[in-house]
């Protein structure tokens, strides 16, 4: 094909698809995504296109074509599914100059629709002649490589006088646990703020004048407090540059996101949530553990081991599982309070250390003897216990 490629801005302008079956009703999905003022001309239409309608976003002619259509029109679809329907749709629109996209029929039309992605803010578009179903797979890879960080996605220019903060959850430690959406946005990042936690082997596929910065906070070893952190992605969100505050797990799961949303908010810094794998749930599961299971459990109570004392009474006398997030240090007094309020000694216990990675490791025993089986086996964090009757299940 030697067509000239180019992109339209459609934005309330009047565009017109003739037909109202399903390739109509795709026709209208990309229209609306334009932004343009869409008409839909067909004596009957499908469920989606009259959906659009009387949700407003079309407006609908329920009838046959006439040239006055066309009236005002910058671009035509036409879809009708009747060759002779869509010849005197293409016939009209060519006498006043206007682009024409058929459906039926490639070179008889003036202009064609690719295969097109929209990931973030770039458009992929793609088109193979005569061949849309190679467009189409050639798009869907293409997207795909965008979407894992196979292909660039970060910008090189910006005009803008702030940038934006993206808290992206980096899930429990294997680096194909974190979300597609959280991947788009770390490809496009100018500056990454990484928990200790987080997946850091994403790092790696960064460019190279990525600025990387490592808030730490390992136990007992803070390299950047949370004031200095909440600073820093809103600093350089302020200078114009994209931020993502890498996090391991989920960004709002035991961990400090809703500090950092707030700092940028406070700040007039856009900031978006992007919800990670929970260590909580993952793990366990990666350990073939069922933090719920039918005749066993239908609830489970996630718990900090980590900040100041817990109210062992209240804990012991909750129903389910018991899932404890950063307690390695105070394992030994977990079980002997456990059992002291009223848990029976011989419950079972796991601890999944380094939990969906290739070191993952698991020791099972029970309240009464999974200190000194941890002690022995010089158990370390990361690391998740799970209390219950589901903790027999571990694949150890």
């Amino acid at each position: 094909m030697n067509g000239y490629p180019l992109l339209l801005d459609l934005s309330g302008r009047r565009a017109l698809v003739v037909g109202g079956g399903p390739v109509a009703a795709r026709r209208v999905r990309g229209l609306l995504a334009a932004d343009a003022d869409v008409h839909v001309v067909a004596p009957y239409v499908c469920e989606d296109i009259w959906d659009a309608a009387q949700g407003g976003d079309v407006t609908l002619h329920l009838r046959e074509f006439n040239a006055t259509d066309l009236n005002g029109s910058w671009l035509v679809h036409t879809a009708t599914g009747e060759r002779s329907a869509d010849d005197a749709v293409s016939t009209t629109a060519q006498a006043l100059r206007l682009w024409c996209v058929r459906a039926d029929d490639a070179d008889a039309s003036s202009a064609w629709t690719p295969a097109v992605a929209r990931i973030g803010d770039v458009v992929i578009a793609v088109n193979a002649g005569a061949d849309p179903v190679r467009a189409v797979a050639l798009r869907n890879a293409i997207a795909t490589a965008l979407n894992t960080g196979g292909l660039p996605l970060r910008r090189r220019r910006s005009t803008a006088a702030r940038g934006q903060v993206a808290l992206v959850g980096g899930g429990p430690g294997d680096p194909g646990l974190i979300t597609t959406r959280g991947r788009t946005l770390l490809a496009e990042a100018d500056v990454v703020v990484v928990d200790r936690l987080a997946p850091k082997a994403l790092l790696d596929h960064l460019d190279p004048d990525v600025e990387v910065i490592d808030a730490g906070k390992a136990p007992h070893a803070h390299t950047l407090t949370q004031d200095e952190i909440n600073a820093i992605i809103v600093e350089r969100a302020l200078a114009g540059q994209r931020v993502v505050r890498l996090k391991g797990g989920d960004p709002f799961v035991l961990g400090r996101g809703n500090e950092e949303v707030a700092a940028c908010r406070s700040a007039g810094v856009e900031v978006t949530v992007v919800p990670g794998v929970t260590s909580a749930l993952a793990v366990p599961a990666a350990a073939g553990i069922p933090v719920t299971a039918r005749g066993i459990t239908s609830r489970f109570t996630v718990v900090s081991g980590h900040d100041g004392p817990l109210d062992f009474g209240s804990i012991a006398a909750l129903d389910g599982t018991l899932l404890f997030l950063m307690g390695v240090s105070r394992l030994p007094e977990i079980a002997e309070q456990l059992q002291a309020n009223g848990r029976a000694p011989d419950e079972p216990v796991a601890v999944i250390e380094r939990g969906t990675t290739p070191d993952q490791r698991v020791t099972v025993a029970t309240l009464a003897t999974i200190a000194e089986a941890a002690a022995e086996r010089e158990v370390q964090s990361p690391a998740v216990i799970v209390v219950g009757d589901v903790a027999a299940l571990a694949q150890a």
